[in-house]
């Protein structure tokens, strides 16, 4: 595989910090462009970090590949509007710019239970999303949809998530009456699924919490 450029949105989130260490320590990636409000606490010679607003995203670098993985919670962006603006238009405008300066794939941190028709507002957000992606004429693209994620929130200054603590606790009590794909599950474990799947990646690929268990 040739040396590949990858833009990654989000990079400073949950899943987006695992995504950008496997990236930098991939030997085929040679250049990696974080995309986002602030720049990641991680330097290398192969990172270069873009502060944007999103609502006027500039033109991106050239690139091969992108990964999605900017999100939040009603709570923290204060209203559905708000919220809606980063978990759906902010993905979206990214996914357009990179298409445009080249990139053929792109992986997208979603959710359990996404789907543009669902009465939730939440899932219907995440949902949407998947479908305006898929649209696009990206060459593949590849959906995780992880159940409670399972990371340390707190080192990167968020908030902790109550149903993530409680889904986490009782998994290890009754974690063997809970179905794979509904069982909390790393952040780390989610961006290796990625990492893995993307760069070849034909076709939208959805990938469920039981698959990308390791």
């Amino acid at each position: 595989m040739s040396k590949r450029t990858v833009i990654i949105a989000g990079a400073t989130g949950l899943v987006g910090r695992e995504l950008l260490s496997g990236l930098l320590a991939d030997p085929s990636v040679e250049h990696v462009h974080a995309v986002g409000r602030r720049a990641p606490a991680v330097v290398s010679p192969k990172l270069t970090a873009h502060a944007v607003d999103f609502a006027a995203l500039p033109a991106l670098p050239a690139a091969d590949e992108l990964y999605l993985a900017l999100g939040t919670t009603i709570k923290v962006a204060g209203s559905q509007a708000a919220f809606r603006a980063v978990d759906h238009d902010a993905n979206l405008a990214v996914a357009k710019a990179a298409l445009a300066s080249g990139a053929k794939r792109v992986g997208l941190v979603s959710a359990m239970g996404a789907d543009a028709k669902s009465r939730v507002f939440y899932s219907r957000v995440k949902g949407e999303l998947e479908q305006d992606l898929a649209a696009l004429p990206f060459a593949g693209l590849v959906i995780a949809r992880p159940s409670l994620l399972v990371g340390a929130r707190a080192e990167l200054g968020q908030p902790d998530r109550p149903g993530e603590e409680w889904g986490n606790r009782l998994n290890k009590l009754i974690g063997f009456l809970i179905p794979a794909n509904y069982k909390p599950i790393m952040a780390a474990d989610v961006a290796h699924a990625l990492l893995e799947t993307v760069p070849s990646v034909d076709g939208v690929r959805v990938l469920l919490s039981g698959a990308m268990r390791r």
